[in-house]
């Protein structure tokens, strides 16, 4: 099965090879048009849309959002100069790519940062945690103080079932109680993926792994 690309994509040396039984491919275009534009204008002060109930965790959307069918994990070619192991998020294409060596990655879906929340650079993984807690940082309290400032792990918390922590800095790559965001920029610059997905991840990366985040 092969699937379009982006222009980075074929800067990366992307595409699809064969997604294996358990990773079965839909027939979602993720280079198709989303209206994705649209759906920035009105983001929550940190990247979750609709207001929120006192559990701070799903949100109650104010209005009904559109469904988003999943985005299939598949393993692809991948010709990019980057060890197995090593992480690269391409911010563009709303995808993470797990290098798997031999000329192939593993690539998911992500959620990124919504505009004038992105960033690019090269870091590692310092820390892994299981449902984690969240605490919110002071610029996230200063923007909504109605936030919690502590909240434990839980199906409710908006880190969702793993969460992958990236160097000194306030960024994640984290599961997400709100999948329909997945393929968005809505985050205030994490890297979110459905909770399956962060999952799969989870047991695959190495504390001390690369993470190359690409515009």
């Amino acid at each position: 099965m092969k699937t379009s690309v982006t222009a980075l994509g074929a800067l990366l040396g992307v595409a699809v090879l064969a997604a294996t039984p358990a990773l079965a491919a839909s027939s979602y275009d993720p280079f198709g048009t989303d209206n994705a534009d649209e759906y920035y204008s009105d983001q929550g002060q940190y990247g979750y849309q609709g207001t929120y109930a006192p559990g701070y965790g799903q949100g109650v959307q104010a209005a009904p959002q559109a469904q988003v069918q999943p985005i299939p994990r598949e393993v692809v070619a991948f010709n990019a100069p980057y060890a197995p192991g090593t992480i690269v998020v391409s911010t563009a294409e709303r995808r993470l790519y797990f290098v798997l060596g031999n000329g192939q990655a593993l690539r998911y879906g992500v959620g990124v940062g919504r505009p004038g929340f992105s960033w690019s650079g090269t870091n590692k993984i310092t820390a892994k945690r299981e449902w984690p807690s969240w605490t919110p940082p002071k610029a996230m309290i200063a923007r909504r103080p109605d936030l919690p400032r502590y909240m434990a792990g839980g199906i409710e918390n908006p880190l969702g079932a793993r969460a992958m922590y990236i160097g000194s800095t306030e960024y994640r790559i984290h599961g997400s109680n709100e999948p329909d965001t997945i393929g968005q920029a809505v985050s205030s610059g994490c890297i979110r993926m459905t909770n399956d997905d962060v999952t799969d991840l989870y047991e695959r990366v190495k504390v001390g792994a690369k993470v190359v985040v690409l515009n």
